[in-house]
């Protein structure tokens, strides 16, 4: 029978630094003080204070649980190595290979998570798709990716939210906006924001030239209650109404009730088509430019510290991050990490994590 001593002994160290670096002693004693919030009788008394306290209760909860369900997956991988090694019973070889690797891959799972050191990592995300150089093909590209994101939020169960979608001039879009809504959702779009390349064989040119497109990707961290926290005057907006535009459907209105609110001072606009009344979508699109004004101020204080460290930041917003050539080859390349894959399909489709790993690999040691 094949060893798997040095496997388990390797998953045990894992676990045991897992629970260290997630704090898991201090999850404990959050999670019974959460318990204690929770039974309280009157609190539902403050709607959005309850609503903050049963959120933060599910997250800790979810990841006590996590931690204790590894470990007693490891627990019993042990118990039945031990047992298979005393009777001498090859027959456990396939179900404990089974269990190493599906342990290993959960681990893995909760080792992204040191990764994450953003004060909003764990928030939901507002994107923005904008196709830029390239005229008809980057319009196409942008509506390529609007569905390479879409596809890999589905994948990790995360929930989607189109707002705003502008048709292109013959095909694919000029913009869309949309939130991604799921546990690490801003985390793991943070390094995905920037310029996109595509080259491939133009499918709207008459001679099938080669054509090289761009377009970009913009994320914020997005929470409900962002509207709270920064005061927006309502003389500082204009805000215009029309008639909603896409692909059509049964939740595309015809008539003016799209919103597009455009916040003066900083030049920031926001769009909503997706609800099914005007007041909907101004609400919406209120709630995302509070959440793009927040970060703004955030971004502004970050710069401030960056001139004073005289820190040189390497790659920033319109800056090209990653490659994707269909033609004459087919590879994927991300320029900051130099991570790259030649199964492009597959990337187009969704399968995102490998990139986004890396990245966040690759900010901790640049860090």
């Amino acid at each position: 029978m094949k060893s798997f001593s040095d496997d388990l002994v390797a998953l045990r160290k894992r676990l045991t630094e897992a629970e260290g670096y997630l704090d898991l002693a201090g999850l404990r004693t959050q999670l019974a003080d959460l318990e204690h919030e929770v039974g309280r009788p009157d609190l539902w008394d403050d709607q959005d204070k309850a609503r903050e306290v049963t959120t933060e209760y599910g997250r800790v909860n979810d990841d006590v649980k996590a931690l204790d369900a590894l470990a007693g997956r490891l627990e019993d991988a042990e118990t039945l190595y031990e047992m298979a090694q005393e009777e001498d019973d090859a027959s456990q070889e396939a179900e404990l290979a089974r269990e190493v690797a599906e342990i290993d891959r959960q681990l893995g799972l909760l080792e992204l998570r040191s990764l994450f050191t953003g004060e909003y990592d764990e928030r939901d995300a507002v994107c923005e798709i904008h196709a830029k150089d390239g005229g008809t093909d980057a319009q196409d590209w942008a509506e390529m990716l609007l569905r390479m994101y879409l596809r890999w939020a589905e994948k990790r169960g995360f929930a989607t939210e189109i707002d705003e979608v502008s048709a292109g001039q013959e095909a694919g879009i000029m913009s869309a906006t949309f939130i991604v809504k799921g546990r690490y959702a801003y985390g793991l779009l943070f390094g995905e924001r920037g310029v996109h390349r595509l080259v491939r064989i133009s499918p709207f040119d008459s001679q099938a030239r080669r054509q090289t497109s761009f377009a970009s990707l913009a994320v914020t961290p997005f929470f409900e209650e962002a509207a709270k926290e920064v005061e927006i005057d309502e003389k500082d907006l204009r805000i215009d109404t029309y008639r909603s535009s896409g692909a059509g459907g049964q939740h595309v209105n015809v008539t003016d009730s799209a919103v597009r609110i455009t916040h003066l001072p900083t030049g920031v606009v926001v769009s909503c088509q997706n609800e099914r009344s005007q007041m909907q979508n101004k609400a919406r699109a209120m709630q995302v430019l509070a959440a793009k004004l927040l970060e703004r101020e955030r971004e502004e204080r970050q710069a401030q510290m960056d001139a004073i460290a005289g820190k040189q930041v390497q790659v920033g917003w319109g800056s090209q991050i990653r490659s994707y050539v269909l033609a004459p080859y087919q590879l994927v390349k991300d320029l900051r990490t130099e991570h790259e894959t030649g199964n492009v399909a597959a990337v187009l489709d969704g399968d995102l994590d490998d990139l986004m790993e890396a990245f966040l690999r690759w900010r901790r040691t640049e860090a």
